[in-house]
């Protein structure tokens, strides 16, 4: 199943947050997994979000599998 496919999150910043931290995998990527604007992963980033927030492993929840992210790495247009 495609990321894109998959439903949201339940902790969408948590999780990008650990997505921007643990992956290779581009802004655009994880914001559409999360249903995030892109600036908002971009100043989770750049440390510039108003609010820190404690990353989520969306693989250890069963939102995501390692297969998929390293399908997302290999390739910027995987979504």
């Amino acid at each position: 199943m495609a990321i894109k496919d998959q439903p949201k999150p339940l902790m969408p910043h948590a999780t990008a947050t650990w997505l921007v931290d643990n992956t290779a995998l581009s802004f655009e990527q994880i914001a559409e997994f999360c249903g995030l604007h892109i600036l908002e992963v971009q100043a989770m980033a750049d440390d510039l979000a108003g609010s820190k927030y404690t990353g989520r492993d969306p693989v250890h929840s069963g939102e995501l599998t390692q297969g998929e992210i390293e399908l997302g790495q290999n390739d910027p247009t995987y979504s």
